[in-house]
């Protein structure tokens, strides 16, 4: 048996870091809040410990989220393998050509969510976020593009 976390763990464990950080949530805060221990914590933002169906329904409480959340983006992250009528040599899978990921920053990430979770006018919220897709949407133009437009 592996010593590895299994990924599901691993998945859950970075949506809990993922959902604190945006609450702004110490790891001490947060397993006081549950319960546990900062280190318990730490353990299951690593994907070291799973969590149990109770525990996960308690930070889910705790961190206004369904429980769901933990799961979410899992199944992009899975990898298919044989089905459960075809025996393993038979079965071909052709995934398909991943797009090369975008390098994010993570704090001005945190720092933007936090903001917008501060406004609390709805109707601006609305805006800045439609306003955010739309800006999405725009087509990528490098540095030297840029400096030419007028």
């Amino acid at each position: 048996m592996s010593d590895l976390p299994h990924p599901v763990d691993v998945h859950v464990g970075q949506r809990l870091r993922l959902r604190r950080a945006l609450m702004g949530l110490s790891q001490e805060r947060l397993a006081e809040l549950v319960g546990v221990t900062f280190q318990q914590i730490q353990k299951y933002e690593r994907g070291a410990n799973r969590i149990g169906s109770s525990r996960l329904y308690e930070l889910a409480r705790v961190l206004a989220v369904p429980v769901d959340y933990f799961f979410e983006g899992l199944e992009e992250r899975a990898r298919p393998g044989p089905g459960l009528a075809e025996p393993a040599a038979e079965f071909r899978h052709e995934a398909a050509p991943r797009p090369e990921p975008r390098i994010i920053d993570r704090r001005e990430t945190l720092e933007m969510v936090r903001a917008f979770n501060r406004i609390t006018d709805p109707l601006v919220r609305r805006r800045l976020f439609d306003l955010a897709k739309a800006l999405a949407e725009v087509p990528y133009r490098n540095a030297a593009e840029a400096e030419r437009s007028p």
